[in-house]
């Protein structure tokens, strides 16, 4: 896979540096060392990183089992292999006065390690300049999440056309799972959840032995991830006819989900967002059951910057990525939540998620 861009966002990275005035950045998270290098790994327990000097140096530190991997990457900065029995800040011969790191990832271990190992007496934060580069997709990152919202579509139609009176929530679960991998899913990008009726109502539920009955809705939340890009839906369908209650509380979700996507477009506050379709929510009497934010970015991670909730005045820019999943879940009743991958476009907004609601 071929990201592209990747001289422009290490060009970001300098600049960065320089408005700091600091001597190079240290990128450790191996999610953000593979959208600045291409390179993507599981290190586990062993040290990954990606060190960017003043001079625009790159160089990629990784265990030496993963050398030829890196080779075969597109990186093409120096390559530092170390042995599990090697210190790898050893093979570094560097000092630097000021550093700039992920604080956010950074373990206190290894913090005290890079102050030791290149006499640091200044450290600051590089979080907010990742996160905003990984906020604006570029074209061949759209591409690869509207196949990954293609595969989430897919899933729910697998759940919907499986469903049967007596079958349990585990059983959806694994179906679900076992038929998109086939057609070439590796993973999901979390726990898939199928949840029945009533027991829809604990927004974090865990899938069981609970029977569907004839009447009720059943909630899906799934989403895969392809070429390390994740989708994320919700849809919550109706297996036959469900009582008026619960069909009052999914036509609230619906027109709360509807109304916040068509505010966005650039320069709208994400604020906006969620005050409109809580708005909605509370007037219709059912506030006190929404008890989460509406959304979150979404990309190489599942729940990514930005927060999407009415504590967030930032304003919405072409090519971002989100969610919109409202909810009500009221106890011995029903839980409802509708769900959509958004790409803000020039003018308005790309919903990438297409299941029927």
């Amino acid at each position: 896979m071929s990201l592209g861009g990747l001289t422009l966002k290490t060009k970001h990275l300098l600049e960065t540096l320089k408005d700091y005035k600091a001597n190079a950045i240290w990128i450790t998270d191996p999610t953000n060392v593979f959208y600045f290098t291409g390179f993507h790994t599981d290190p586990h327990e062993r040290l990954l990183a990606f060190l960017i000097t003043e001079s625009g140096e790159e160089i990629l530190v990784c265990p030496q089992l993963d050398v030829e991997a890196v080779k075969n990457s597109p990186f093409e900065g120096k390559i530092i292999g170390y042995l599990d029995t090697e210190s790898p800040y050893s093979k570094l011969p560097y000092t630097f006065n000021h550093l700039l790191i992920e604080e956010e990832h950074l373990t206190v271990k290894r913090y005290n390690a890079l102050h030791e190992a290149f006499s640091v007496n200044q450290f600051s934060s590089i979080d907010l300049t990742i996160k905003n580069l990984r906020n604006i997709k570029s074209e061949s990152e759209l591409e690869i999440l509207r196949k990954a919202t293609d595969f989430a579509d897919q899933c729910i139609k697998i759940g919907q056309d499986f469903l049967k009176e007596g079958i349990t929530e585990r059983e959806v679960v694994n179906h679900i799972e076992q038929t998109i991998k086939q057609r070439g899913v590796d993973e999901m990008s979390f726990d898939t959840m199928v949840l029945f009726g009533d027991h829809a109502a604990e927004p974090h539920g865990v899938p069981g032995d609970r029977k569907l009955k004839q009447d009720e809705y059943v909630l899906f939340d799934l989403g895969v991830v392809y070429e390390h890009y994740c989708s994320d839906i919700t849809r919550t369908v109706a297996f036959g006819t469900p009582e008026s209650k619960a069909q009052e509380i999914y036509n609230t979700v619906l027109e709360a989900e509807q109304a916040a996507i068509e505010l966005i477009k650039p320069g709208i506050t994400i604020k906006e967002l969620d005050d409109k379709a809580r708005g909605i929510i509370e007037q219709a009497g059912y506030g006190e059951y929404f008890p989460h934010r509406l959304g979150h970015g979404l990309g190489l991670g599942l729940h990514e910057f930005p927060d999407i909730s009415n504590t967030n005045t930032n304003t919405l820019e072409e090519g971002m990525v989100f969610t919109i999943e409202p909810g009500i879940y009221v106890p011995g009743v029903a839980g409802v939540r509708i769900e959509d991958d958004i790409y803000v476009t020039e003018n308005g907004c790309e919903i990438l998620t297409h299941a029927p609601k």
